[in-house]
């Protein structure tokens, strides 16, 4: 009898994921511990597909072991690079607000290009500073920020 691959898989698109596990020890003669539905649906979908059609040709199965065997395999996780100190490095940690850790320290100066022009915004303890005017949260800079600009 010819597998029909279509009915097949929408059989197990209806199966729980128990039946899954049952029919892959049944296609494959061993358990399974993996709970994840589709992986099942794919890897008992491609048994019964080798199963009915047939498997590796001899050939493939050659060229799939010398691939194997050219790979370099990292038989460990690499190791962490060790971090420099600040002062080796020429770079500076940045500081953050005590009351806000997203926020740097009051008096730091943010700057940003923006439409060809360099913006520059002065973090207060209590909101920033725009050309003169206080606003509560960057959000509010960048509300009113002119059109022109």
């Amino acid at each position: 009898m010819a597998l029909n691959i279509g009915r097949e898989l929408a059989a197990m698109q209806k199966s729980t994921v128990q039946q899954l596990q049952a029919r892959y020890a049944e296609a494959f003669g061993e358990a399974t511990r993996s709970h994840h539905k589709t992986w099942l649906i794919k890897r008992i979908a491609w048994r019964l597909q080798a199963l009915a059609e047939g498997d590796l040709s001899e050939r493939a199965r050659r060229r799939a072991a010398e691939l194997a065997n050219d790979a370099d395999l990292r038989l460990s996780p690499p190791k962490p690079k060790a971090l420099a100190p600040a002062a080796a490095t020429g770079h500076t940690a940045p500081f953050q607000s005590a009351e806000n850790p997203r926020l740097p320290l009051p008096g730091t100066i943010l700057t940003r290009p923006y439409k060809g022009r360099t913006l520059q915004i002065k973090v207060l303890a209590q909101g920033f500073e725009f050309e003169g005017e206080r606003y509560k949260s960057l959000k509010g800079v960048t509300f009113f920020l002119p059109t022109e600009l």
